[in-house]
């Protein structure tokens, strides 16, 4: 513990402004699985966390899945149980946004399942969001195809807006992408690259864009496996092995899809293809039908693989055409 605190001292701008300086508190709207990975990664490096949604209900559910993520790196010795505890000791649940008034940083990372790019929703947490906090404190979006000006341009402050975008899973991906707008102050995006390295994590510049980098790559990943699958050139197995063998893949591109979830995969496509009108942004047929089909990826138990309750693989939901 003394460690972690030194830490996050010898990131604080000085001794004498560590009150006004210093990042102690997060907040966090929404508690679906990003949300979840991001809480816990969060909390794990010494901040204080409060979690938002809409009711109570989502709220438990939340705090539930982060102590399940976290009982699975026990399980795999990964993690102690008195661990476990200060980390969910720094974690509070909530429906109100009056507590958010003390965070140094707020983060959206809604998951919303409605037709759309829920642009309007977001701009609407970020308003509220602002009444709520002091001045100086950082609104930050998980988006990955939103430009972030777009989802500031009902704010007072505009130049607070900065988007922080968490590759999952958060507690192994070392880098995270720091997303600024024109009206972005420096000041704020040089905090928000602090946040991050107080992470441990290594932060991607980078100017708004929608899809950033990492969503742009993969959504063209995921499409050209998607056509080879279609055309009967291999299993969905052997693409993803190839993958990760030859590239260094954490995974494949399929199991990267059942990861991310189907529905929100097929989201950022619409709204990439929308945005640019290249094809290759166009969702597979086979995305569409899995989720017509409401196989939506790993979360369901079903995407492209089929998985037992514990999230191991143990069959396919889609096969390619036989090949010799």
């Amino acid at each position: 513990m003394t460690e972690i605190i030194a830490k996050l001292e010898d990131f604080s701008l000085s001794k004498s402004t560590k009150q006004s300086g210093a990042l102690q508190k997060v907040g966090i709207i929404g508690c679906g699985s990003m949300g979840q990975e991001i809480a816990k990664t969060i909390s794990q490096h010494g901040f204080d966390v409060v979690i938002i949604d809409l009711d109570e209900k989502r709220v438990n559910d939340g705090l539930g899945g982060i102590t399940r993520l976290i009982d699975d790196e026990i399980r795999r010795w990964g993690m102690t149980q008195s661990e476990k505890r200060l980390i969910m000791s720094r974690i509070k649940g909530s429906v109100d946004y009056l507590a958010l008034a003390d965070c140094d940083v707020v983060l959206e990372a809604i998951n919303s399942r409605k037709p759309g790019t829920s642009l309007e929703v977001r701009k609407e947490i970020f308003r509220k969001v602002e009444s709520m906090v002091r001045r100086e404190t950082i609104i930050t979006s998980n988006t990955a195809t939103l430009m972030i000006s777009d989802l500031a341009s009902g704010l007072e402050f505009p130049d607070r807006a900065v988007g922080l975008h968490f590759l999952s899973p958060t507690d192994k991906v070392k880098v995270l992408e720091v997303v600024r707008s024109a009206k972005t102050s420096d000041d704020a995006f040089e905090q928000a690259c602090r946040f991050v390295r107080m992470l441990e994590k290594k932060p991607i510049r980078l100017m708004e864009s929608p899809g950033n980098i990492s969503t742009r790559m993969i959504i063209v990943i995921i499409n050209q496996a998607c056509e080879m699958l279609m055309e009967g050139i291999a299993s969905a197995q052997d693409i993803d092995e190839l993958m990760k063998t030859s590239l260094g893949h954490q995974f494949g591109p399929f199991e990267l899809a059942d990861r991310i979830g189907l529905d929100k995969l097929q989201k950022w496509m619409e709204n990439l293809f929308a945005e640019f009108g290249e094809h290759s942004y166009k969702a597979s047929p086979v995305i569409k039908r899995l989720v017509r089909a409401n196989n939506l990826g790993k979360a369901m138990g079903q995407g492209f693989y089929k998985y037992d309750p514990n999230g191991r693989i143990i069959g396919n939901s889609v096969t390619c055409p036989e090949f010799k």
